[in-house]
């Protein structure tokens, strides 16, 4: 016959000795009740993932003929895992107890919520590195398409030649417009481009009614000009050159 109890018993022992810091006992009687907390130890230091530690703690509690039936048993979150993640975890526990029915199994209940623990956290720190990495070469395309422009057909080309044309025009009419205005004409130019210039001194000179003013003191002084006279060698004073009388 099988003694229950003294299985119950000497688990709890190697238990208290395996887990001195995760184990705590809750109650002996009727039947002992405890807990033990199992943690990750996050990413190691050659890893290429980050992957934070996670926590969770397992609570046990013998049934009278326990191991010949599984305990009773709760898997409760505490550091950065979510209650719904653990329903994968509480499925395969069960799986375990029932292939280790007849055996003390807690032991091998924790080993394995460790390494399902272990497992899942580097999993989601993959995929987020994963979708990270793929938002990154996203934008990178993106970027290069920028660079990269548009693949030119000849229905592309053709478009894009008389628009260009059409800008090219406009920028060539609106700067020889600005030429036009700033251009400094010369006296011809200026006559040749407007008709009107050539009346204007016609028109100065009839606003005097045909007199114009003479400064008289220009002419005071002729006497002490020295004048070469030109004038025939035969030329005889008093000749009238031919005239009669």
């Amino acid at each position: 016959m099988t003694d229950y109890k003294e299985e119950q018993n000497n688990e709890i022992e190697a238990l208290e000795s395996i887990y001195p810091e995760e184990f705590e006992i809750l109650e002996i009687e009727p039947q002992h009740k405890f807990k033990i907390r199992v943690q990750t130890e996050g990413s190691d230091v050659t890893s290429d993932l980050e992957v934070a530690p996670a926590a969770i703690t397992l609570r046990f509690e013998y049934t009278p003929t326990y191991p010949d039936e599984p305990p009773l048993m709760q898997v409760v979150p505490e550091e950065n895992i979510e209650e719904e993640e653990l329903d994968d975890l509480r499925e395969q526990l069960q799986e375990q107890c029932t292939e280790n029915l007849g055996m003390v199994m807690v032991f091998t209940l924790v080993s394995y919520s460790l390494e399902w623990l272990t497992t899942h956290k580097e999993s989601l720190a993959r995929t987020a590195k994963e979708e990270k990495e793929r938002r990154k070469y996203e934008q990178e395309e993106a970027e290069r398409k920028k660079f990269e422009g548009t693949r030119v057909t000849v229905e592309t080309f053709l478009a894009w030649k008389a628009k260009f044309d059409k800008e090219m025009l406009a920028l060539r009419s609106e700067k020889e417009r600005e030429d036009e205005k700033n251009k400094k004409f010369t006296g011809r130019e200026l006559f040749q481009k407007d008709n009107t210039l050539n009346e204007s001194d016609l028109t100065f000179l009839g606003e005097g009614e045909g007199e114009v003013a003479v400064d008289e003191s220009l002419f005071q002084d002729l006497d002490d000009l020295e004048l070469e006279d030109e004038y025939d060698e035969d030329y005889v004073p008093g000749d009238d050159d031919g005239l009669s009388d």
